[in-house]
């Protein structure tokens, strides 16, 4: 299929799109397209703070294997 065609397709079904939040989730995908956004901005504190905290885990080697776990759960 041609990128022209799949655009008219595209365009087509938007306008007769009713759903907002996927009219949303398609504002916010275009976005982070065109602009040089970073995702980071866009974390509450706590967000953020979460994944410092995980990286702080990593680094001072409190970190299970994926395979550990497996065999812990009979998996």
């Amino acid at each position: 299929m041609r990128q022209e065609t799949i655009k008219l397709e595209l365009i087509e079904w938007l306008t007769r799109l009713n759903d907002i939040d996927t009219l949303k989730f398609l504002k916010i995908v275009k976005e982070a397209r065109t602009g040089n956004k970073d995702w980071w901005n866009d974390l509450t504190e706590q967000q953020r703070h979460g994944i410092q905290r995980g990286i702080n885990d990593i680094d001072e080697g409190r970190i299970v294997s994926h395979s550990d776990v497996k065999k812990k759960y009979g998996l």
